[in-house]
């Protein structure tokens, strides 16, 4: 746990050095082609089922329901200007920098569930998924991302849960470097 913490600490500060000038363009980008904030913050679902703030580049018009995207049915109408390019490139991603920095995050992790996905909360609380720091990234994302049902994803995180090690935290980062630089799995 230590060595993981320490990980994350040093990744951010070296994430920062790197992306703090995207991060200024992206939210520049963003407030230029919607209105509202730059940033769109959500409750998360955290380690030992707590909830906590999350952070993301607003890729979705401000009106937009509070659920998950699958659920919205036509989800690209809900889009901003920017959001496919966003979401695409996971820079959308990149506020999440915070949350690990305060500790509410990991780098690796199963992805925080919303704080109303009920059966994804239920399923991998029944599978002890729930004591886990949530995560940048996943096993389950590099194995699906958006494409997987829930019960596929918790079985990936409950799989994670057994198998977690540095190693393997390297091993999901540069899956997940290969899956961005071709967007895979992003649905919308």
């Amino acid at each position: 746990m230590l060595l993981k913490r320490t990980c994350d600490i040093a990744g951010v500060l070296m994430a920062l050095i790197i992306f703090a000038i995207p991060m200024v363009i992206v939210a520049f980008a963003v407030r230029s082609t919607s209105q509202g904030p730059a940033l769109y913050w959500s409750q998360r679902v955290g380690r030992d089922n707590r909830l906590f703030s999350m952070p993301k580049f607003r890729t979705m018009r401000s009106d937009t329901p509070v659920v998950a995207t699958h659920l919205l049915g036509d989800a690209s109408r809900h889009l901003t200007p920017i959001g496919s390019f966003l979401r695409k490139t996971s820079l959308d991603e990149l506020p999440q920098l915070w949350c690990i920095l305060k500790g509410d995050m990991s780098f690796v992790g199963p992805r925080p569930a919303l704080f109303n996905q009920d059966d994804l909360i239920a399923a991998r609380t029944a599978q002890n998924v729930h004591t886990l720091l949530p995560g940048l990234t996943g096993w389950a994302q590099v194995n699906g991302r958006d494409e997987l049902a829930i019960p596929d994803k918790v079985a990936l995180d409950a799989e994670y849960l057994k198998r977690r090690s540095f190693l393997f935290d390297l091993r999901i980062l540069g899956l997940t470097a290969i899956k961005v630089a071709g967007a895979a799995g992003v649905q919308h």
